[in-house]
């Protein structure tokens, strides 16, 4: 028998420091997110996911990030946080902040993928049936589609806000120039690009060099980053060869290619920086991050508490 959950009384403890505006809007995110991309599919014990969100909660992360096709099999992330909702989280819902996205695949044949208008409006309705919610918090269009139309994208963005089944629209892994004319014509709607996602980290260092963070700071727009440890490459987990249960050992999402000499001796420089920081590898490459200007949330995944807690310290 599931035993209820109760949130940790003392959660927004640490309210001043863990939370930051996400561009000029009245949203306030935390400073760490939880990505459910990994460890919340139908391949995870779910007792596991459950004590993960459970601590995420009770420590202030009130912000969780998922996406159509997270999870293995497609969709089992959103379900399992459906679950959660049911189990957990329903007495929470007006403390927590849900996004989700819709761009790459999902379901087969043609309609099952990129940014058409029949893609977007069939994928919102789906994830909000798996999550049992009534509307989500942010709907990111997850890619840029060039053979689509960029107003018809927008467009059903926007409809689906004025349809009450997502507050704010967000935007992932779109270049410059298509963001620009998607923030144009958002605003022309009234409906404001809340937040950009987008790879970040001490690795790919992408929306430093292509202008992104730059334009998404000048414009008001939140930053969240994703892949701040790069899949667990900045960490000490690879430093003396490569775990059994590794990511990289499944050879699967981070191939051992990626551990190159160069990378380990990046590691090693690392690793000497964060001791006279008294931190980790994790914790150094995530203040990284989040020392960058503009950056508002960085979304890390977590395959056990310890894991969690650990970049919580940063």
């Amino acid at each position: 028998m599931i035993q209820p959950y109760i949130a940790a009384e003392d959660r927004y403890a640490n309210i001043r420091t863990m939370y930051c505006r996400c561009g000029n809007s009245g949203v306030m995110l935390p400073r760490i997110s939880l990505g459910f991309w990994h460890n919340f599919g139908a391949d995870a014990r779910y007792d596991r996911s459950r004590a993960i969100t459970h601590y995420a909660f009770d420590h202030g992360v009130t912000h969780f990030d998922l996406a159509n096709n997270y999870g293995i099999p497609y969709g089992s992330a959103e379900i399992t946080f459906g679950r959660l909702m049911a189990d957990d989280f329903g007495p929470y819902r007006d403390e927590l902040f849900i996004s989700t996205k819709a761009g790459y695949d999902m379901w087969p044949g043609v309609y099952g993928n990129w940014g058409s208008r029949k893609y977007l409006m069939a994928s919102i309705s789906q994830s909000l049936r798996r999550m049992r919610l009534n509307y989500v918090d942010l709907f990111y269009s997850h890619r840029y589609d060039p053979l689509t139309p960029i107003e018809e994208t927008l467009q059903a963005m926007v409809d689906i806000v004025r349809q009450g089944r997502a507050l704010y629209v967000g935007i992932s892994n779109w270049p410059l120039e298509p963001l620009k004319q998607a923030v144009q014509y958002l605003r022309e709607r009234d409906v404001p690009l809340l937040a950009y996602q987008g790879r970040l980290n001490m690795l790919d260092r992408a929306p430093l060099e292509n202008g992104i963070l730059d334009f998404c700071r000048q414009e008001g727009i939140g930053f969240i980053a994703y892949s701040p440890l790069a899949q667990g490459l900045l960490s000490d987990r690879y430093i003396n060869g490569i775990p059994a249960d590794s990511r990289m050992a499944q050879e699967e999402y981070l191939t051992s290619d990626k551990r190159t000499p160069e990378l380990l001796a990046f590691l090693r420089e690392l690793q000497q920086q964060a001791q006279q920081s008294r931190r980790t590898i994790a914790q150094e490459a995530l203040h990284w991050v989040m020392e960058q200007a503009g950056v508002t949330s960085v979304i890390v995944g977590a395959s056990s508490v310890d894991q969690l807690a650990d970049n919580l310290e940063f």
